[in-house]
This record gives C-alpha cells, structure tokens and sequence, in this order.
C-alpha cells in the first residue's frame, strides 16, 4: 500500500481541537468535501454512530477519479467520472491493515459502495477514534494540507480509500489509548458508519500526537 503522505494515524487531516472524552456527536466534522486545496473549511459532517457498519476491504477497484492528483492515489483509476455523491446509507467501512515507515502508521480508509447504483466520493472523510462507551479519544484528527482532491466514482462494488496516518507512540513518546472503534463520516454526509480498531495503540496526547487524514482515491490502498 502506497503511504499517503502523514495517513490514518500519522493520517488524514482534520481541522479543530477535539477534547478527549467528548461523544462523537459533539466532535466537529471533517467529512467536507476538497475543492481544490486542502486547506478548506472542516465542513459540517459529524460522527453520529449508526448499526451494522463494519466491512472488510476488497482488492476490486472499480472506483475511477476525476479532479486534480491526490496524494497517494491507488493504481488503476480512470479519467471518467459519473453519478451524485454517495450516501452513508450506501456505503460500509473497513480500516485496511497497517503499512509503517519512516516512524509511522498508516492505515487506509476504505469506503466500499453496497447499493446498486453507481455514485461518487470526494475530499475527506470525517474521523474520530472512540472508547467502548463512544466517547471520544484524542483531539480531532487534521486534514494532510497541500492535497488536492479528486472525485472518485464508485459502481457497485467499488471502493475509495483516504489515508489515516501518525506517528508511532513508541517512537514520539506520546500518551496512548487503544480505541474501542473509528468512526467514519463520509465526505458531505453527516451521519457516520463505526469500524472495530484493531490497529493497536493510538496518540492521544503529548509530543507528535497529532492524527492525519488524506483525501479519498480510487481502490483500497492495498
């Protein structure tokens, strides 16, 4: 898997000062969609938790992309580009499995479209690492700036992933927590889907605590 530049922990990049404890609910979104530069609004997306969202990640890569490059971009997308946004109701997420270097961990978020029609995904997820009571773990995670986003055009089947990065606890010295779940909000969407972490430890607080998102690309990122 190619690591998006700081990814799913060491990760995508979020805006805002999430407190630790807080419910998802409460967390500010970053599921706002990229036009262009990374540096736009957090948008309006928050991580309500919704029933039956787990799903495990598939090699298919029937996504295409559309737009300026995005970092880390999965081989095998195309230039076409069809369809309106996909809703979390058409969606299922899966965390792909972790691909460290250079003192990070970077995890892919896949977001595989369930219905039957084709529909597509661009800019950043929202995200927010949460407890078994779903409260809320860390700050909010930032959104990598400098990316520039592609619409990424899913048939039924297809998936997108956005890279989740940060750096490794072991290395940074940072306080940790191992999370119950990530929850995932799609990009313009404000309801959310919740995965089980396996992913270990995670930074809440301290030195290099900081969690990144990447924008969405075609594929799974493996």
């Amino acid at each position: 898997m190619p690591a998006p530049p700081p990814a799913a922990l060491g990760l995508l990049t979020a805006c805002g000062n999430g407190g630790q404890g807080r419910s998802p609910e409460s967390v500010s979104g970053t599921a706002a969609p990229a036009t262009g530069s990374a540096a736009g609004s957090a948008g309006s997306g928050t991580a309500s938790v919704p029933a039956g969202t787990k799903a495990s990640p598939t090699s298919r890569n029937t996504g295409t992309a559309t737009g300026g490059p995005a970092t880390g971009a999965s081989k095998g997308g195309t230039t076409t580009a069809s369809g309106t946004r996909c809703h979390t109701s058409e969606l299922t997420a899966s965390v792909g499995g972790n691909d460290p270097g250079a003192g990070q961990e970077n995890f892919p978020i896949v977001l595989t479209n369930t219905s039957s029609r084709t529909c597509t995904v661009r800019g950043y997820p929202g995200a927010a690492f949460v407890d078994a009571s779903g409260a809320q773990l860390g700050p909010d995670p930032q959104r990598e700036p400098g990316v520039t986003a592609t619409t990424v055009t899913l048939r039924p089947g297809g998936s997108a992933w956005a890279g989740l990065t940060f750096s490794s606890p072991d290395i940074s010295g940072a306080r940790t927590a191992t999370p119950a779940s990530l929850v995932v909000t799609p990009p313009d969407e404000k309801d959310s889907l919740k995965v089980a972490w396996k992913g270990g430890p995670v930074p809440v607080s301290g030195n290099a605590s900081s969690v990144r998102l990447n924008v969405f690309s075609a594929g799974t990122g493996a």
